[in-house]
């Protein structure tokens, strides 16, 4: 491995400041690569609060490297991995958060980070770095809702899907979630309901829904039932505040199957569960970065995404908000995130 210096955003304890400082530089394992990180997206618990962060990662070992979204360059291969090269533009989904790896080599805000190469998609020249960073955790909570089998285990997506002549409805669908949801569920076979504010109804309908409700009001679930008409629901996902309860009331008032995934925190659908009527319908909690240990890790990112985007048939979604240049603007970009964006991700460049 060649003797460059390595640089993190280091969190040396839940709740404390980042800081910038030294790292070491990691060699690919096998089914591993390395990657020259060019850019990076942050995520709304990349800024938890430290008794969040006991939470959400009760198991994280700190100091840790945080943060999920990387674009890069690989700039090192490990044995057994044949699909990527030297030099190959990537985007990754970086799991060093996650209980099994639980390693800050693995976490994308560092200038090299380590990635499982099944969770690594080649991106065309055309797509600049900062735009492919938008991509990787919420395509990967989008495709572990619907495809991995402990959720709506839904037919992962193809170049050319057949028609199945059924409905998934896409709650939150202008959230970075909901974008990838509605691409990945239209590439599958299925027609797309989604909601969202009619300012973005415009928007979710190039990206392949079908219709378009707005969530507002008390009448939401009926506009969205509506909606969907006469065609069975292959199932729900559920994204964003308050959305759980409309979802289970949609659920049970159409045919099809009554399943919904929601990617709210586990204890928010706890929350929500208590004391609601379910009527049959069974509701599932995601967590973004199981796909990474099944079949749907690799199903998207080295057998769809690779082709789906050098055709134009994926878009990377949604708009990179780009605000700085290097590791130490990143706790800058967090803080914007806590304003609050809409149909926009906010993205650093290294």
């Amino acid at each position: 491995m060649p003797s460059i210096s390595n640089t993190a955003l280091w969190l040396r304890r839940p709740g404390a400041a980042f800081r910038v400082g030294p790292a070491p530089r990691t060699p690919a394992g096998p089914g591993e690569v390395v990657v020259r990180v060019r850019a990076v997206a942050v995520n709304p618990v990349d800024g938890s609060p430290g008794v969040a962060y006991r939470l959400v990662f009760p198991w994280l070992t700190f100091p840790a490297v945080i943060g999920s979204d990387v674009a890069g360059e690989v700039v090192e291969v490990g044995a057994g991995v044949t699909r990527l090269r030297t030099g190959d533009r990537v985007v990754g989904h970086a799991v060093g958060v996650e209980r099994d790896r639980n390693r800050a080599a693995e976490g994308a805000f560092q200038h090299y980070c380590v990635l499982l190469a099944h969770m690594v998609s080649p991106i065309p020249d055309e797509l600049s770095f900062a735009q492919a960073a938008v991509l990787p955790l919420a395509l990967s909570t989008a495709a572990t809702g619907l495809f991995q089998a402990d959720h709506l285990g839904l037919p992962l997506p193809t170049a050319e899907p057949p028609e199945r002549g059924e409905t998934v409805l896409v709650w939150g669908g202008s959230t970075s979630v909901g974008m990838n949801a509605i691409q990945l569920a239209r590439a599958a076979g299925y027609r797309v309901v989604a909601t969202a504010s009619p300012h973005n109804f415009d928007r979710l309908r190039a990206l392949g829904a079908a219709e378009v409700a707005d969530y507002h009001g008390r009448d939401a679930a009926g506009r969205v039932i509506a909606a969907i008409g006469d065609s069975p629901l292959a199932g729900v996902l559920a994204i964003g505040a308050g959305s759980l309860p409309r979802c289970l009331a949609v659920a049970a008032g159409v045919p099809g199957r009554r399943r919904v995934a929601s990617a709210q925190p586990a204890i928010v659908i706890r929350l929500g569960l208590l004391g609601r009527r379910r009527r049959g319908v069974t509701v599932s909690g995601i967590w973004g970065g199981t796909l990474k240990g099944n079949e749907v890790g690799p199903g998207i990112y080295a057998d769809y995404l690779p082709a789906a985007l050098a055709a134009e048939r994926f878009r990377a979604v949604p708009e990179a908000m780009v605000v700085g240049v290097g590791l130490d603007r990143i706790p800058v970009a967090l803080d914007r995130l806590r304003r609050g964006v809409c149909a926009q991700k906010i993205v650093v460049t290294l």
